[in-house]
């Protein structure tokens, strides 16, 4: 699987909360906590499904890997989705690992396993 995605009994608005303060304890900062719902709803889409994707960064990490190959930057900054669907809040994100796999660059592999371990913790802490 691509993806982590598991589910919890919050609200999506608590579920973001607690997300926050998890990645702020990994060093890790949301650049942009972008309401997808919202956004569509403002464009004239009918959408009514609270969905919202968190960009989060750690910026020692960002440097490490951009250090090691500057392709990597087409996947930064990682994203994490807290959305409800039938009524149940999910926290989701594309798994690092998968998506560095195809630059073929074991250091590179090494990091974003360790990112993703990292961010799956923060991840099963929100729930």
């Amino acid at each position: 699987m691509f993806d982590y995605t598991v589910t919890t009994k919050k609200s999506s608005e608590q579920a973001i909360t607690s997300l926050e303060e998890n990645l702020k304890s990994e060093g890790f900062g949301v650049l942009w906590n972008f309401d997808l719902t919202a956004k569509l709803q403002e464009k004239g889409m009918k959408f009514n499904t609270p969905y919202t994707v968190l960009e989060v960064c750690n910026p020692k990490e960002a440097q490490r890997v951009l250090s090691e190959n500057l392709l990597v930057g087409y996947f930064l900054p990682c994203k994490i989705v807290v959305y409800e669907d039938n009524q149940v809040t999910k926290i989701g994100m594309p798994k690092p690992t998968a998506m560095i796999e195809m630059l073929q660059n074991d250091e590179i592999k090494a990091l974003a396993a360790d990112i993703e371990k990292r961010l799956i913790g923060c991840i099963d802490q929100s729930i």
